[in-house]
């Protein structure tokens, strides 16, 4: 049996708002995900396409230290070129925001909150790696060295 719904939502991956997108990006993301919404939408469907820059994670912060900028000026300047990229290249979103914006905040933080208060988080604790010169905690994108196992020198921690 085929179900009929009233819309379909259509989203994509985030991309990091730390440098431009790039033909990878596009021809294993954007492209297939607009070709489906065009689709859809030719059947007289009534589909919803949206995405938007990630202006969070370890990527942009690393862009950040490395310009010796802050963060969110690695994020305003790469939004707006990811963002015109993808007008340029006639990627249809109807809506391409910023994890940024008040509306993401506050539907990420409504549905995190659900989640929490029917008690589908675990609350631990766990040790975690410091850099007292940076004053920052590590993720695993952060250490570097030999690998444990196949002991490639300079090797991520992820």
């Amino acid at each position: 049996m085929e179900k009929k719904f009233k819309r379909t939502l259509v989203t994509s991956a985030l991309p990091y708002a730390n440098g431009p997108v790039h033909i990878g990006h596009l021809a294993g993301v954007y492209v297939p995900a607009d070709i489906y919404v065009r689709y859809l939408r030719l059947k007289g469907e009534d589909v919803l396409f949206i995405g938007g820059s990630d202006e969070h994670g370890v990527p942009v912060t690393i862009r950040a230290k490395k310009e010796g900028i802050t963060p969110q000026d690695v994020v305003d300047r790469y939004h707006k070129i990811i963002k015109d990229s993808f007008e340029g290249f006639g990627i249809s979103f109807d809506v391409y925001s910023r994890t940024t914006s008040q509306t993401h905040r506050e539907l990420a933080s409504d549905f995190f909150r659900k989640l929490y208060d029917e008690g589908k988080f675990v609350e631990m604790e766990s040790e975690q790696y410091y850099d007292e010169g940076e004053q920052q905690f590590l993720t695993d994108r952060n250490i570097r060295g030999e690998c444990p196992r196949c002991h490639a020198a300079d090797a991520y921690g992820d």
